[in-house]
């Protein structure tokens, strides 16, 4: 088990307490033990961090010198990780402890599978059943693809990414190292590219050709039944490092930035171009063609109909959207139109009984 200064070394935090304690794993406020870590990066959870059995807290420098001004009945002996990001500093120990534990999923190919004998799979990857390896396929060491997924012809996938069960990967897909995605995802469909073509008398929608491909960098995650369409001619590109939550729409063409996050249900028409460390809320949804500046924060259920220009802003509002500051203005008025109504009608009763 590695002990308090070895993980404060390994993630740069300040220790302290006993250097020398060791710790099995981390583990929730109300459930740690002595031998495991856990972490405080709310303020309104002080008293429980106070009081938790854990033998050791990542927390920030303020929560530290609020504990230790006003300690607990508790008689825990603990050591204390500070960090500038608390929250931060716990994922990435979470990640170390889950993998330094015994891997899921070791070296298989199932029998079941179906591979093309031009594909190229190393011993290391893991192979579930009634998998679908298309011709001229890469697959990078310790590569997981778990049962009835499909992986179409010239697809690539680098080392150590894992592909759920019941995925597709369309033709000439392209993910990068350490990517995650998840059950029911579809990588790489057409876009919905179709040109109208009516007359007076009748008519049809000519399908335009997809031959673009899906490009996805390294550490990325996409969720559950999300849908990444092909370009049509052009790529559709995903940054490194991006998270993508389930039931995400990224249309054809589409560039998202690095170390963007996309909650669910959001919607990215054709074209657009999202920056990079961009937030985007749950059902936001983004007209087509649009260019949108790197760190920008877009609430839930918010429509973004044109550009944005000026990098670091955050925008509200179902339509049109708006800056959040003017959003927020904007909703306090709104919440006082009862009592300046009834002010209203005081005032015109007044006049009326004073003429």
């Amino acid at each position: 088990m590695p002990t308090a200064i070895e993980l404060a070394k390994q993630f740069q935090a300040s220790l302290v307490g006993e250097a020398s304690l060791a710790f099995n794993g981390l583990a929730p406020l109300e459930r740690a033990k002595s031998d495991q870590i856990s972490f405080l990066s709310n303020p309104l959870y002080r008293q429980q961090a106070s009081d938790s059995s854990a033998g050791a807290l990542i927390l920030s420098q303020s929560d530290l010198d609020f504990l230790q001004v006003n300690p607990s009945a508790n008689s825990v002996k603990r050591v204390y990780f500070v960090s500038k990001n608390p929250y931060a500093t716990f994922a990435k120990m979470a990640q170390h402890f889950a993998q330094s534990s015994a891997p899921l999923y070791k070296p298989l190919l199932h029998p079941s599978a179906v591979i093309d004998p031009s594909a190229i799979i190393p011993a290391s990857c893991h192979i579930g059943p009634f998998v679908h390896i298309g011709a001229d396929v890469k697959l990078g060491e310790r590569v997981v693809v778990l049962g009835n997924s499909t992986i179409a012809r010239e697809s690539v996938i680098a080392d150590d990414s894992v592909i759920y069960p019941a995925v597709s990967i369309y033709y000439a897909t392209q993910i990068g190292k350490r990517c995650i995605i998840h059950s029911g995802a579809v990588i790489g469909a057409d876009g919905f590219g179709f040109a109208p073509d009516f007359t007076a008398a009748g008519g049809e929608w000519v399908k335009i050709p997809q031959t673009g491909r899906v490009i996805i960098g390294n550490d990325v995650e996409i969720g559950a039944s999300t849908t990444v369409d092909r370009g049509a001619m052009s790529d559709t590109v995903i940054g490194a490092g991006s998270k993508i939550d389930n039931q995400v729409q990224i249309a054809h063409n589409v560039v998202i930035g690095n170390c963007c996050v996309i909650a669910g249900c959001a919607a990215i028409s054709g074209s657009t171009q999202i920056g990079h460390y961009c937030i985007i809320g749950g059902a936001a949804n983004f007209a087509g063609h649009l260019t949108i500046a790197d760190r920008t924060t877009v609430s839930g259920n918010t429509s973004i109909i044109r550009s944005i220009t000026e990098p670091g802003q955050h925008f509200t509002g179902v339509y049109p959207s708006m800056l959040h500051s003017a959003w927020e203005k904007n909703a306090a008025i709104l919440r006082g139109l009862d009592k300046i109504r009834q002010r209203l009608r005081l005032l015109d009763k007044n006049q009326n009984k004073e003429s």
